[in-house]
């Protein structure tokens, strides 16, 4: 409670609801959040005449989950709101998730927080769970990209949960058959990267970028000579390139996404011979842009053991820098059944997080801990789901702009 004093008129009491950073994903997409409890006629000259310095103090006391509501009132409230000086000063926490999609969800998605090890929901406004269905291709940065519906696929998505922001792109031609889809965030705006080839099989395939701050798409060539057909593991960002790696035969090859240029690397003789190599995956830590890569290692195709390298950029060479305990290998290879093309890995805070789209548990490195763990199951998740799972690491933003 606070009160605001204009000359020669009564004092104001303002008195906001009780509530924290960490129940912004329970609010109805349909239903506008209350900002006050006793509604009160408040002069407009009462704000006008605040210096921003004051009127950023009054507003830094004001729940989370008010100030989000307080976007509406004005322009000029919104921009000192979504102004980074801000947001920096401001005591609460916005807690980050990792989010859990399938294809029979079609109204919202499960969310493991790992810092409380609990379960949350994060529900769908209504204009996308009509055209979109639960279609989540990327996640990056608080914003999530979605592709539509088949009655209307010819853009895709692109929202922002926290500020309930959302926009559609347009595809550069119609049809338009895209693979290995990648949204790119950065603090400009973001890009999209896609492959794509013409209705004909045997036609070459093309790299398609987006960039939101032109609102246009390029279109590169050289994917045939680096990325076989059938190829399925997702890009992983890295010091302005796209990196994809290739476990048959073992190789590293990236695009610049400025100039759509191609390059191949090997291991340099630190990995294992290729045929010991069963599956590779790369993730990166966007924070301390560092770049790691998980291996399985075996013979005959089957998998014995699970390592992790770490890209030196110094040196430029890969180190060792962990290895998956015995007993918890043999219970992930148990579950991905040998099917190494259904493993893929992902970035999340400080973790290294290895998954498996035919089951709906995580196992984890956490690296500054050095410790292996499992997110456990989510309870309200169904029992007859059972292939198909897809996790994305989602941490919310005010600032990723659609």
């Amino acid at each position: 409670m606070f009160r605001l004093r204009a000359p020669g008129k009564k004092p104001i009491t303002i008195t906001t609801t009780t509530t924290t950073a960490s129940t912004f994903l329970y609010w109805s997409p349909e239903s506008s959040p209350t900002a006050l409890s006793s509604p009160t006629n408040m002069d407009p000259a009462i704000w006008s005449g605040l210096p921003n310095h004051l009127l950023d103090h009054i507003i830094s006391f004001l729940p989370f989950k008010t100030l989000l509501s307080f976007r509406s009132i004005s322009r000029h409230l919104r921009s000192l709101i979504l102004s980074p000086s801000f947001l920096s000063d401001l005591s609460f926490h916005i807690p980050s998730f990792l989010l859990l999609s399938h294809p029979q969800a079609f109204n919202s998605f499960p969310l493991f927080d790992p810092n409380l090890i609990s379960w949350r929901t994060l529900p769908l406004p209504r204009s996308l769970t009509l055209t979109c269905a639960t279609s989540l291709l990327s996640s990056s940065n608080g914003l999530l990209c979605f592709s539509f519906s088949p009655s209307s696929v010819s853009s895709l998505s692109i929202f922002n949960p926290l500020t309930r922001s959302s926009r559609s792109v347009k595809f550069p031609f119609y049809p338009f058959p895209f693979e290995l889809l990648a949204l790119i965030t950065s603090p400009d705006g973001y890009k999209i990267f896609t492959l794509c080839s013409s209705s004909s099989a045997a036609a070459s395939r093309s790299v398609c970028l987006y960039d939101s701050g032109d609102r246009s798409w390029r279109k590169f060539g050289g994917v045939d000579q680096v990325l076989p057909r059938g190829f399925n593991q997702d890009g992983v960002f890295y010091n302005g390139s796209l990196y994809f790696v290739r476990s048959e035969p073992f190789l590293i090859v990236s695009v610049d996404l400025n100039d759509g240029i191609w390059t191949t690397a090997t291991g340099d003789g630190v990995f294992p011979a290729d045929d010991e190599i069963t599956f590779a995956r790369l993730v990166s830590d966007p924070e301390k842009k560092i770049l790691y890569m998980v291996g399985g290692i075996g013979s005959n195709g089957i998998c014995r053991s699970i390592k992790i390298w770490e890209f030196k950029v110094e040196t430029e060479s890969w180190i060792e820098s962990e290895t998956l305990p015995d007993i918890v290998c043999r219970k992930f290879t148990s579950v991905c059944y040998h099917n190494y093309e259904h493993v893929y890995c992902l970035w999340h805070k400080e973790m290294i997080c290895v998954c498996c789209y035919n089951w709906s548990e995580i196992l984890f490195f956490h690296v500054g801990r050095r410790t292996w763990h499992w997110v456990p199951k989510c309870p309200s998740l169904p029992e007859k789901w059972s292939c198909g799972f897809r996790w994305f690491s989602f941490v919310p933003s005010l600032f990723a702009s659609v």
